[in-house]
């Protein structure tokens, strides 16, 4: 009874501290719906292909969202025509190179703050070199759905050859390819909504992501307070200790739990007493780029093999760069 005691209050004192930052993040990802004008940023983006993935990975500061909302985002962006390298880096780091998050972690690691520059410098270094080697990638049709790749030729009639990080792959425009078209000139000239439409598409854009990330949120808060609670100390220590199983374990954890990018800093606050500060941050910083949830969304953008590709770079990556927090900085 006692553990299911301290279980239960562990599970509160999580939600009470993360749904503010909930709330804020998913009526500010909302308002800029109507706000923001992604055709402007489009017209403006770097052609370079680093200095492309570095600007994509820091549009995140204009477009606060979750790994949940990073993809209609990004789908948008690639249907609009902008380079791949600036739509993935986009993808892998706005979840978290965002102020709401940012501010959340530093709330909940504030006598901690190396975890909260770490986080973003991490986030921002992975995204960028992952977005830079797709710059290769110049046909698009290998790494993307036949309907989106068709919309991306609609929008960008001219299309180059050269070498590809992806080989092989089909393009056939299958039963999705008229409604690419749809979706490309709605894109590419969007309709004026009145003062009452933008505000009912606000409010429904709110309910829309409160039912789902609502639910990750009570999800991943009772798997925390359970493991904390029900998980013998000695096993928790003996995994948390480990400069190398420490990562793996958290990172496998941040996978499949699927929580927030915008309250998941309270969840690893939880582990914080046990586990390294690499395996917390290999958490935060792997969490929102790929989770069960997230992998699910990029499906309706890029091809199998693309996220493949995608996910065992950014995953080296975060091992590599959490592996040296815990020899080195730890």
């Amino acid at each position: 009874m006692e553990q299911l005691n301290n279980a239960f209050t562990l599970f509160l004192s999580l939600l009470v501290e993360a749904i503010p930052f909930l709330l804020l993040g998913v009526l500010l990802s909302s308002l800029l719906l109507i706000f923001i004008d992604e055709r402007w940023l489009i017209a403006h983006m770097p052609k370079h292909p680093v200095l492309g993935a570095l600007t994509g990975s820091c549009i995140g500061f204009l477009f606060p969202v979750c790994e949940c909302g990073n993809v209609p985002v990004a789908r948008r962006l690639i249907m609009q025509g902008v380079p791949m390298p600036v739509a993935i880096s986009f993808l892998l780091a706005a979840p978290t190179v965002n102020p709401i998050v940012i501010w959340s972690t530093w709330i909940a690691f504030r006598d901690r703050p190396e975890i909260v520059v770490l986080r973003v410098v991490f986030s921002l270094l992975i995204a960028t070199i992952v977005g830079w080697m797709f710059s290769v990638q110049k046909d698009l049709k290998p790494i993307l759905q036949p309907a989106i790749a068709l919309g991306t030729i609609r929008a960008q009639p001219k299309t180059s050859t050269g070498s590809s990080l992806l080989d092989g792959g089909d393009f056939m425009i299958g039963s999705g390819g008229a409604v690419a078209v749809k979706m490309t000139q709605d894109l590419m000239q969007p309709p004026k909504r009145s003062l009452h439409a933008n505000m009912n598409l606000v409010l429904d854009n709110v309910v829309q992501e409160l039912r789902e990330l609502g639910g990750v949120l009570v999800l991943g808060s009772a798997v925390a307070a359970a493991i904390q609670t029900l998980t013998p100390r000695e096993v928790i220590v003996s995994l948390g200790e480990g400069p190398i199983l420490s990562i793996v374990v958290m990172m496998l954890l941040a996978g499949s739990i699927s929580i927030c990018s915008t309250v998941d800093s309270f969840f690893a606050l939880s582990f914080a007493a046990t586990f390294t500060s690499g395996s917390l941050l290999a958490f935060l910083v792997f969490g929102p780029m790929f989770d069960l949830k997230s992998i699910g969304l990029m499906l309706s953008i890029f091809k199998p093999k693309a996220i493949f590709y995608i996910f065992a770079i950014a995953t080296q990556l975060t091992f590599l760069f959490t592996l040296f927090v815990n020899f080195h900085v730890s």
